[in-house]
Formats: C-alpha cells, sequence, structure tokens
C-alpha cells in the first residue's frame, strides 16, 4: 500500500499486562502473529495449529524492525515457551512456520443450559467441593499472561481448597478467587527470590564483597587491568571498613577510587625515575630519534650503535635512571668522535701531500740533503 491511499494502515494493538509478564515486543509481535489466524486457515498437526507466513509480510507489516530484530523477538517467545518454531531462523529464511503453545484439542463443551425465565430467581452459590480443581483454561491462561508454570499453579490448589473450605463461605467464581490466589502466592515467591539473592545495602562490609559486574565493565571499557582492580580490592576494602562503611553505593566508590590509582600507576610507570639495569630488548623512545634528527645525526647510525651500547651497560651492570639519556649522549660523541676523525684524517692527508711538495723542490733542500740522496737508486 503506498503512501498516499486513503486507506490507512492497519494500527497495532497489545495487552499491557501482557507486555508486563513477557515485555512489549514479544507481546506486540505475539498478539500481531494472533491477527493472522483470522484471515488465514492452520494446519493441525499433534495438537497445534501451525501457520506459514512470509517474512516479508511481517517486514512490511512491521516496517520499524528488521529480520535480525524479528528473528531476536520470536526467538524470546520461543524459549518462553509461548510459541512453537518449525522453521529456520528469520534472518535466513523466507517463511515462518509457528504454532500458538496452546493445544487444540479440548474436551467435549457441555450443553449449554437454559436460560432461567426473566423473573426467575438466580441459583445460590455453593461451598466449594472437596475435589474442585481449575480449568484448563485458567491453567493456560496464567501460563500465558503471567508466566506461571502450570505445576506452581496446582501445587497451590490443596491450600487453596482447604482454607475457603474452612471458612464455611460460599461463592459464584471459584476459578477467579483461585486465580487471585495463585497470583498472591506467585508475586510473593518472586520477592521472596529477589531479596534473597540481592545484596543487603545497609550491611557492614567485610571481605567476601566484590564490585558488581557493571562496574568491573565500566573499568574494563577503561582499559584498566584485571589484575590490577584484583589487586585493589583488599586494599579498597580495609579502607572503607575502617569507616564503618556500608554496601551501598560501594561500586560508584569502587569506580572511582580504581580510575584514581590507575591514573597515578601509569603515569608513576611513565615517568619512572627508579635507576633500573638495561633490560635485553631495551629500544630507545621516539623522542630519542626525534633528537637525533633535529641534531643531523642519522637515525641508522644510531641504530647501528644499539647492540653494543646493550652489551655494554649489561656486562658493567651498572643502574641509571634514563637510559634515553645515556644512549643519547653515546651516539652524540660516537657521531662527533667519528667526524673528527675524518677531519684529522683529511688534515694530515693535506699535509703529507704539501710536505711531498716541498722535498721535490731543490732551493728547499740543504746542500747535505742533495749529497745524501740517494732516491734515485731506489727501483
Amino acid at each position: 500500500m503506498t503512501d498516499s491511499s486513503l486507506i490507512p494502515e492497519t494500527q497495532l494493538q497489545f495487552s499491557p499486562a501482557l507486555a508486563a509478564t513477557i515485555g512489549v515486543e514479544e507481546a506486540i509481535l505475539l498478539q500481531h502473529l494472533g491477527t493472522v489466524f483470522t484471515h488465514r486457515t492452520p494446519e493441525t498437526r499433534n495438537g497445534y495449529a501451525w501457520l506459514t507466513i512470509e517474512r516479508r509480510w511481517l517486514l512490511d507489516t512491521l516496517p520499524f524492525w528488521t529480520a535480525v530484530d524479528l528473528h531476536r523477538v520470536s526467538k524470546s517467545l520461543a524459549d518462553k515457551g509461548v510459541i512453537l518454531v518449525g522453521s529456520p531462523p528469520l534472518h535466513e529464511s523466507e517463511i515462518f512456520l509457528f504454532a500458538i503453545n496452546e493445544l487444540q484439542e479440548k474436551a467435549p463443551a457441555k450443553p449449554r443450559p437454559a436460560e432461567p425465565p426473566p423473573n426467575a430467581q438466580r441459583a445460590s452459590a455453593g461451598l466449594i467441593a472437596t475435589s474442585w480443581s481449575p480449568s484448563e483454561d485458567l491453567l493456560q491462561m496464567l501460563a500465558l499472561n503471567h508466566n506461571i508454570s502450570r505445576q506452581f499453579a496446582l501445587d497451590q490448589l490443596e491450600d487453596f481448597v482447604f482454607y475457603w473450605r474452612e471458612r464455611g463461605e460460599v461463592s459464584h467464581a471459584w476459578e477467579n478467587k483461585y486465580r487471585q490466589h495463585v497470583l498472591s502466592r506467585w508475586r510473593h515467591q518472586q520477592q521472596h527470590e529477589a531479596e534473597r539473592f540481592a545484596p543487603d545495602q545497609n550491611s557492614k562490609l567485610d571481605n567476601s564483597w566484590r564490585p558488581s559486574a557493571d562496574a568491573l565493565e565500566i573499568l574494563q571499557r577503561s582499559e584498566v587491568s584485571q589484575a590490577f582492580m584484583e589487586d585493589a580490592i583488599p586494599e579498597f576494602i580495609l579502607y572503607w571498613r575502617e569507616r564503618n562503611a556500608t554496601v551501598k553505593e560501594l561500586n560508584s566508590k569502587f569506580i572511582h577510587h580504581i580510575r584514581r590509582q590507575w591514573a597515578r600507576y601509569t603515569s608513576a610507570v611513565s615517568h619512572d625515575t627508579e635507576p633500573r639495569r638495561i633490560p635485553e630488548d631495551w629500544q630507545p623512545t621516539a623522542d630519542v630519534y626525534d633528537i637525533l634528527h633535529m641534531s643531523h645525526i642519522d637515525g641508522e647510525f644510531a641504530e647501528q650503535l644499539l647492540p653494543e651500547f646493550i652489551l655494554y651497560w649489561r656486562d658493567s651492570n651498572q643502574l641509571h635512571q634514563s637510559w634515553n639519556t645515556k644512549f643519547l649522549q653515546h651516539v652524540k660523541y660516537r657521531w662527533a668522535n667519528r667526524h673528527q676523525l675524518t677531519q684529522s684524517a683529511d688534515a694530515n692527508h693535506a699535509a703529507g701531500q704539501q710536505q711531498a711538495n716541498t722535498k721535490g723542490r731543490t732551493r728547499d733542500r740543504s746542500l747535505n740533503d742533495d749529497l745524501n740522496d740517494r732516491s734515485w737508486a731506489t727501483p
């Protein structure tokens, strides 16, 4: 349907109570799939009504989701036991084969009693029977709308019947009372479980305290070492236990503490002034080569001196605060020494040539030199 159509698109509707139980996205998809049964004929297999729909139709009618989103939400419904899926994942398949997890085979319907005349008095309510049990529809409704298992609901039946028989009250709607009874017990159990596993925020701090997974994840995203965090926990516990701190807000305090300590540690490592022996694999930093470049010293010349430099200082077993400075001084010294030797050799060569030329001239030699000259006899 084009955007200019006069017929508006179908609006999506979902139950707030169902969304609170299984999730908003799951409730939207479930009730949208339920509408398909109104205009398509399902195939009954093993007591379940199966339908096959096209992925393209789902993407067109639910344009705010991608195929990956549809797979994620449908998988969530299947994991919760709300639907059954008989096709590959939606982001890999062009069709979606599913069934609502409700058996279609039901007991034959009881004949509907004739309605009493308008002026007839309504039948009186009765006591709950000892053998009373909830209907299958009620058990399925509790599982679908509130995620309450069938076994949990049936476990509450004996107490429910005993309670109302002891009170001796009568009612027209025992199923409604039973539903409220099961819901109350379910919520009480859920609350008890939450309190059981939730840490007591007002309890005193002890050695068993550990930062939460969220706190550790935040620090890991800040590239803090896992070993550094583990080593800091005992000191952190001791510090706050001496101040009678409770568990409340300790995670945020731990994040702040570790970040501050990690900044100090990394700064100390980068600017360490502790004298150390030179490592075997030591390498000068890039700043050293930048300084050599500004001094017009060849970087390759410095690299050639590095093995000799490391060997010398490892054999001497001396400690120094900055090996970068030592290496820089060594390279500058060797560079100057090399150029000084080159200049001396050039000067000596020039002087030798000048002396040879001087001896070759007669006026520059003495009479004694001429008399003793035997150069002519040299082969």
